[in-house]
Protein backbone atom coordinates (compact mmCIF):
# COMPACT_ATOMS: atom_id res chain seq x y z
CA UNK A 1 0.00 0.00 0.00
CA UNK A 2 2.96 2.39 1.07
CA UNK A 3 4.90 1.67 -2.26
CA UNK A 4 1.02 2.59 -4.38
CA UNK A 5 1.09 5.78 -2.56
CA UNK A 6 4.57 6.75 -3.29
CA UNK A 7 4.65 5.41 -6.55
CA UNK A 8 1.21 7.47 -6.99
CA UNK A 9 2.77 10.54 -5.44
CA UNK A 10 6.10 10.67 -7.67
CA UNK A 11 3.45 10.63 -10.92
CA UNK A 12 1.87 13.63 -9.46
CA UNK A 13 4.73 14.90 -8.49
CA UNK A 14 6.56 14.81 -11.79
CA UNK A 15 3.69 16.00 -13.42
CA UNK A 16 3.22 18.97 -11.10
CA UNK A 17 7.42 19.50 -11.90
CA UNK A 18 6.48 19.39 -15.59
CA UNK A 19 3.31 21.33 -15.25
CA UNK A 20 5.66 24.08 -13.01
CA UNK A 21 8.38 23.97 -15.89
CA UNK A 22 5.61 25.56 -18.78
CA UNK A 23 3.30 27.87 -16.80
CA UNK A 24 4.85 30.05 -13.71
CA UNK A 25 4.14 27.89 -11.62
CA UNK A 26 6.53 27.97 -8.44
CA UNK A 27 7.33 25.69 -5.76
CA UNK A 28 8.91 25.78 -2.54
CA UNK A 29 9.91 23.25 0.45
CA UNK A 30 11.25 24.00 4.08
CA UNK A 31 12.58 21.20 6.20
CA UNK A 32 10.50 22.21 9.59
CA UNK A 33 12.75 19.88 11.57
CA UNK A 34 15.37 22.18 11.03
CA UNK A 35 13.49 25.36 11.57
CA UNK A 36 12.59 23.95 15.07
CA UNK A 37 16.00 22.91 16.24
CA UNK A 38 17.26 26.40 15.11
CA UNK A 39 14.52 28.87 16.31
CA UNK A 40 15.45 30.04 19.87
CA UNK A 41 11.68 30.10 20.72
CA UNK A 42 11.25 26.40 19.63
CA UNK A 43 14.69 25.52 21.47
CA UNK A 44 12.91 27.20 24.86
CA UNK A 45 9.46 25.49 24.13
CA UNK A 46 10.88 22.41 24.03
CA UNK A 47 12.72 22.81 26.91
CA UNK A 48 9.73 24.06 28.61
CA UNK A 49 8.17 20.88 27.60
CA UNK A 50 11.15 18.53 28.35
CA UNK A 51 11.14 19.83 32.29
CA UNK A 52 7.46 19.65 32.40
CA UNK A 53 7.68 15.66 31.45
CA UNK A 54 10.63 15.30 33.53
CA UNK A 55 8.71 16.26 36.64
CA UNK A 56 6.34 14.06 36.30
CA UNK A 57 8.22 11.26 35.32
CA UNK A 58 9.91 11.92 38.38
CA UNK A 59 6.52 12.17 40.25
CA UNK A 60 5.71 8.88 38.71
CA UNK A 61 9.13 7.46 39.65
CA UNK A 62 8.86 8.65 43.11
CA UNK A 63 5.54 6.66 43.58
CA UNK A 64 6.63 3.96 42.27
CA UNK A 65 9.15 3.66 44.48
CA UNK A 66 7.01 4.14 47.29
CA UNK A 67 4.78 1.72 46.19
CA UNK A 68 7.51 -0.96 45.92
CA UNK A 69 8.57 -0.19 49.30
CA UNK A 70 5.10 -1.18 50.80
CA UNK A 71 4.84 -4.19 48.40
CA UNK A 72 8.33 -5.30 49.71
CA UNK A 73 6.93 -4.65 53.37
CA UNK A 74 3.82 -6.21 53.04
CA UNK A 75 5.33 -9.55 51.59
CA UNK A 76 8.02 -9.56 54.53
CA UNK A 77 4.61 -8.93 57.31
CA UNK A 78 2.20 -11.45 55.22
CA UNK A 79 2.90 -14.37 56.79
CA UNK A 80 2.56 -12.84 60.29
CA UNK A 81 -0.89 -11.23 59.28
CA UNK A 82 -4.34 -12.30 59.22
CA UNK A 83 -6.41 -13.31 56.29
CA UNK A 84 -8.32 -9.67 56.76
CA UNK A 85 -5.43 -7.64 57.38
CA UNK A 86 -3.53 -9.19 54.29
CA UNK A 87 -6.78 -8.39 52.21
CA UNK A 88 -6.96 -4.87 53.70
CA UNK A 89 -3.01 -4.52 52.76
CA UNK A 90 -3.62 -5.93 49.25
CA UNK A 91 -6.28 -3.30 48.63
CA UNK A 92 -3.87 -0.42 49.89
CA UNK A 93 -1.56 -1.46 47.12
CA UNK A 94 -3.57 -1.97 44.58
CA UNK A 95 -5.10 1.75 45.50
CA UNK A 96 -1.40 3.03 44.91
CA UNK A 97 -1.30 1.45 41.95
CA UNK A 98 -4.45 2.53 40.70
CA UNK A 99 -3.34 6.18 41.49
CA UNK A 100 -0.31 6.02 39.33
CA UNK A 101 -1.75 4.20 36.59
CA UNK A 102 -4.21 7.20 36.67
CA UNK A 103 -1.55 9.97 37.45
CA UNK A 104 0.06 8.81 33.77
CA UNK A 105 -3.32 8.77 32.13
CA UNK A 106 -3.92 12.13 32.85
CA UNK A 107 -0.79 13.64 32.33
CA UNK A 108 0.13 11.61 28.97
CA UNK A 109 -2.67 9.73 27.82
CA UNK A 110 -3.88 11.11 24.24
CA UNK A 111 -5.41 13.62 23.10
CA UNK A 112 -6.89 14.64 26.76
CA UNK A 113 -3.94 14.45 28.56
CA UNK A 114 -2.26 17.55 29.98
CA UNK A 115 1.20 16.81 27.58
CA UNK A 116 -1.13 17.57 24.65
CA UNK A 117 -2.74 20.24 25.94
CA UNK A 118 0.77 21.79 27.05
CA UNK A 119 2.63 20.77 24.00
CA UNK A 120 -0.90 23.22 22.27
CA UNK A 121 -0.10 25.95 24.53
CA UNK A 122 3.61 26.50 24.64
CA UNK A 123 4.40 25.33 21.05
CA UNK A 124 0.99 26.67 19.39
CA UNK A 125 2.52 30.24 19.34
CA UNK A 126 6.03 29.31 18.09
CA UNK A 127 4.21 27.43 15.44
CA UNK A 128 1.57 30.24 14.16
CA UNK A 129 4.94 32.57 13.84
CA UNK A 130 6.57 29.56 11.81
CA UNK A 131 3.48 29.18 8.99
CA UNK A 132 3.65 33.16 9.22
CA UNK A 133 6.99 33.59 8.11
CA UNK A 134 6.37 30.48 5.51
CA UNK A 135 3.59 32.47 3.74
CA UNK A 136 5.78 35.54 3.49
CA UNK A 137 9.01 34.07 2.41
CA UNK A 138 6.37 32.12 0.15
CA UNK A 139 4.85 35.27 -1.01
CA UNK A 140 8.24 37.26 -1.33
CA UNK A 141 9.53 34.20 -3.22
CA UNK A 142 6.56 34.12 -5.67
CA UNK A 143 5.61 30.31 -4.53
CA UNK A 144 2.00 29.05 -5.29
CA UNK A 145 3.18 25.86 -2.94
CA UNK A 146 5.17 24.92 0.02
CA UNK A 147 6.13 21.12 1.17
CA UNK A 148 7.58 20.32 4.36
CA UNK A 149 9.93 17.60 3.83
CA UNK A 150 10.20 16.56 7.64
CA UNK A 151 8.66 13.46 8.22
CA UNK A 152 5.87 11.49 6.20
CA UNK A 153 5.92 14.20 3.83
CA UNK A 154 5.55 12.91 0.09
CA UNK A 155 8.28 14.24 -1.32
CA UNK A 156 10.64 12.25 -3.36
CA UNK A 157 12.91 15.24 -4.60
CA UNK A 158 13.29 18.56 -3.99
CA UNK A 159 15.87 21.03 -5.86
CA UNK A 160 17.78 23.18 -3.45
CA UNK A 161 17.03 25.84 -5.12
CA UNK A 162 13.79 25.51 -3.97
CA UNK A 163 14.07 25.22 0.07
CA UNK A 164 13.35 28.05 1.81
CA UNK A 165 13.83 26.98 4.99
CA UNK A 166 17.07 29.31 5.98
CA UNK A 167 14.59 31.87 5.04
CA UNK A 168 12.08 31.40 7.29
CA UNK A 169 14.30 30.78 9.40
CA UNK A 170 16.35 34.09 8.81
CA UNK A 171 12.75 35.83 8.55
CA UNK A 172 12.12 34.37 12.15
CA UNK A 173 15.12 35.09 13.76
CA UNK A 174 15.14 38.78 12.63
CA UNK A 175 11.60 38.83 14.01
CA UNK A 176 10.28 40.73 10.76
CA UNK A 177 7.09 38.91 10.51
CA UNK A 178 4.53 40.86 9.96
Amino acid sequence: MKKHLLIFAAIILSSGFLFAQTSNLKIGFVDSQTILTQFPEAIKAQGDLDALTNKWGAHIDSLTADLQKDYADYQKKAKTMTEDKQLVEQQKLLQKQQAIDNYKKAKFSQPNGEIYQKNQEIFGPVKDKVYKAIQEVAKEESMQFVFDKTGDAVMLYGDPTFDITYKVLDKLKRGTTK
